[in-house]
């Protein structure tokens, strides 16, 4: 697609116009769940991908953490920072007119105090446009959501396989494989419906053990390699679209090739450079004929005194 860069001033009112559709609200996906209806989740971390996939029908939009990886390179989430975060979720907040959209707060924006939780919490929902944000861990994170929910803050928990948990669980391996891991983990998401989340996220866990969960709560369920029977499912959009650069994980399913269509369309560019048809005559701009004619004149003007001084310099060099 090609994306002028000059506009007429009349041209830039069309910029946002979408074809209207009813917002997505947290209750809309509390009765997704009474329904039987499969609330469809994806990341997205910057204003293209996620107006991409809010015009797409996506109910719900989180601004993951995993954009460090994904998108500044690095090799786990844990280094990301609030500010980074709240960067994210301002473009992304800018793209989406339908879907609910969330934010992770990364680790450390809740780790030392209830009361530095809350804050972060707050700047992610004030500052950053959030309608929720999501919090990882059980048990030992209720209190945090209580808090949050007496701050007019949905929270959505996220179990299982918790991401910024990576060096207790000595890596990203499945969670939730013997009874007492199942019972505990049961536990705590019915504890952090207790406490006011408003869902929860079932990460790297057996099919079985989620689909226990789910029909334990009364709250979503959504998951991400947690098998088909929660009330929802969330992908990162570049595993969605072979963007990450690394083997996807067992539960993700690619549904296109956005690197193979990026890198032909970069080494066209390139070869169109080099061979001198990039920009052709129709991505060239004109004078209008008068002001051609006149710059025309102007040319040979400054040619033939060019070759006047030429000549001069000869005659004197004699």
């Amino acid at each position: 697609m090609s994306i002028p860069h000059f506009r007429s001033a009349d041209s830039s009112a069309s910029t946002h116009s979408r074809p209207t559709t009813a917002k997505v609200t947290l209750p809309h996906l509390q009765e997704k769940k009474r329904l039987g209806q499969p609330i469809a989740a994806l990341t997205a971390y910057d204003y293209a991908s996620a107006r991409l996939v809010d015009e797409s029908g996506i109910d719900l939009v989180l601004v993951g953490d995993s954009l460090a990886m994904v998108v500044m390179g690095l090799d786990s989430t844990l280094a990301v920072t609030v500010d980074e975060m709240l960067h994210h979720t301002r473009a992304v907040r800018r793209a989406v007119r339908r879907a609910v959209v969330v934010a992770d707060m990364p680790f450390g924006s809740y780790h030392a105090s209830l009361a530095e939780g809350v804050a972060n919490a707050v700047r992610f929902v004030k500052e950053g446009g959030a309608e929720a944000v999501k919090v990882e861990g059980g048990r030992n994170r209720l209190e945090l959501v209580e808090r949050l929910v007496d701050a007019e803050i949905p929270v959505i928990g996220h179990l299982g396989l918790t991401p910024q948990a990576v060096h207790r669980m000595g890596g990203y391996a499945v969670q939730g494989k013997t009874l007492r891991a199942i019972d505990e983990l049961t536990r705590d998401a019915v504890s952090l419906e207790h406490a006011g989340a408003t869902a929860v996220v079932l990460e790297g866990i057996p099919r079985e053990v989620a689909r226990r969960i789910t029909a334990e709560l009364t709250i979503p369920t959504i998951g991400i390699g947690a098998g088909p029977d929660c009330d929802g499912q969330i992908l990162v959009f570049h595993d969605l679209v072979n963007l990450s650069f690394s083997k996807p994980a067992k539960f993700v399913r690619q549904y296109g090739d956005a690197a193979a269509l990026f890198r032909a369309a970069v080494e066209g560019y390139r070869d169109d450079v080099a061979g001198r048809s990039f920009p052709g005559e129709a991505e060239s701009y004109h004078l209008a004929k008068e002001e051609r004619l006149a710059l025309e004149e102007r040319l040979a003007m400054d040619e033939r005194a060019m070759d006047e001084r030429l000549s001069a310099k000869l005659v004197l060099a004699r």
